[in-house]
């Protein structure tokens, strides 16, 4: 499920009858206001919060230089944009680097709230970054929360600094000084939750602070628990003076009022949301592409950003070798289909590009991820030489290649047509730019 998807919806169906009108009227604009208050609340924004908002952008959408304006919806979506940009911090806030070596983050937040594994993560997006982290397990009480943590940090190849049930504190002693042997630059340590926030729970975590002096405090919240959030992130950050929050489940079934509410409310940046089940799925948090994200207008840049992180520059020019030569083959098909999953898959990248993030739900109903996987299946059934040269597949080796993928042999038919057409539009493109791009609209277009 995309971000947002559904108060993104809701929002552009608001903004598109706006659009539709030349100029437009006080009343209009005020009717299209109280339809965007219903929207943010139902998708748990904070009550409070939703008030300030409606009415700034209200005082700045009915100015007379709006009003007259050549484009005046463009104009109030525009002020839409730029007050959610706001709301939610306005620019990415990035971790704080401790001046002297290793750098202590404090992962607080609910039993429940994804922390542990959201550590395993920020711990892996560390790596990338050339740091070397240290996963520290101080959640003593939830037995699976220690294996759960080494677990994680041996498929990322990470160490997890562990004692057991001992003591929290003393436990993150000896993990900072393991550290400082070892020379690992990044402490990230898993405190334990509770269901609900109490007194035991806040004491701990307050002496865990008071001995470590963490560089971050970091607040993880689950997005799926709507306008309890509120709550939970004042107690936490008056109890711990938090430095940032991150975000959990922010691709489920959720309405997303949290990522509005939170920094509205304790004042501290949102510097990281977690996207996905995988372990690469976590996001700096950037305040204007997530404004960008809701009211459907994509996010260019962080698909940018994925698309670097998946695809090195060396497969990138030799990709582009083979688009000139029209040499593509089933094995650079399926290096496409392995880099596409690394960017989250073909759902992910759609609902970033400008234009079709605002109609994901009827996409959803269009795109088959199984699709891909026996598209992968069939072609790994072939044999080398087949997957450099297609030409050769006949009738014989396609019911081989069928019986091997455990598919029908009109499956391996459609996979090689889609394969062909595609060959053809690149020749096309390479030729006729103008005309290649038509054709490639058409396909698109089913």
């Amino acid at each position: 499920m995309a971000l947002f998807q559904g108060l993104g919806e809701r929002l552009n169906h608001i903004f598109s009858k706006l659009t539709k009108r030349g100029k437009l009227t006080e009343l209009e604009i005020k009717e299209a206001m109280r339809e965007v208050r219903v929207a943010l609340l139902e998708a748990d924004v904070n009550f409070a919060v939703v008030k300030k908002f409606i009415a700034t952008v209200s005082e700045k959408a009915i100015g007379e230089e709006i009003l007259k304006s050549l484009t005046p919806a463009q104009q109030v979506i525009k002020i839409v944009r730029d007050e959610l940009t706001a709301l939610m911090g306005g620019e990415n806030v990035k971790l704080e680097v401790a001046p002297k070596p290793p750098t202590i983050i404090m992962m607080c937040g609910l039993q429940g709230s994804g922390k542990t594994t959201l550590s395993g993560k920020l711990a892996l997006s560390l790596k990338k970054q050339g740091k070397k982290p240290l996963l520290v397990a101080c959640d003593v009480y939830r037995p699976a929360a220690i294996d759960q943590l080494k677990v994680l940090g041996k498929s990322i190849n990470v160490d997890v600094f562990e004692r057991g049930t001992d003591n929290p504190v003393k436990t993150s002693r000896e993990a900072i000084k393991y550290a400082e042997k070892y020379m690992l630059d990044t402490v990230i340590i898993d405190t334990a939750g509770r269901l609900q926030i109490d007194e035991k729970l806040m004491e701990e975590l307050k002496q865990l602070k008071k001995e470590l002096n963490p560089t971050e405090i970091l607040l993880v919240i689950d997005s799926m628990i709507g306008q309890e959030a509120v709550n939970v992130s004042t107690a936490f950050n008056d109890a711990l003076d938090v430095t940032g929050v991150a975000l959990t489940k922010l691709d489920g079934d959720t309405r997303g009022g949290v990522a509005l509410s939170v920094r509205s409310v304790i004042g501290k940046p949102i510097k990281f949301c977690s996207v996905g089940e995988k372990l690469t799925d976590l996001e700096p948090f950037y305040p204007d592409r997530m404004a960008s994200r809701i009211l459907g207008m994509g996010d260019i840049l962080t698909l940018i950003d994925k698309a670097q992180e998946a695809v090195d520059e060396q497969q990138v020019k030799e990709m582009e070798k083979k688009f000139r030569e029209n040499s593509f083959t089933f094995n650079d098909y399926i290096a496409q289909m392995d880099n596409l999953n690394k960017m989250g898959g073909l759902k992910s990248v759609l609902s970033m590009l400008p234009g079709v993030a605002g109609k994901m739900r009827q996409l959803e109903e269009s795109i088959d991820e199984k699709m891909l996987a026996k598209n992968k299946a069939i072609i790994q059934s072939m044999t080398e030489q087949e997957r450099e040269n297609p030409d050769i597949i006949n009738g014989s080796r396609r019911n081989r290649i069928a019986k091997g993928a455990g598919v029908q042999v009109s499956d391996v038919n459609q996979l090689i047509k889609q394969f062909n057409q595609s060959k053809e539009m690149m020749k096309q493109l390479k030729n006729n730019k103008r005309g290649g791009m038509a054709n490639l609209m058409k396909m698109m277009k089913g």
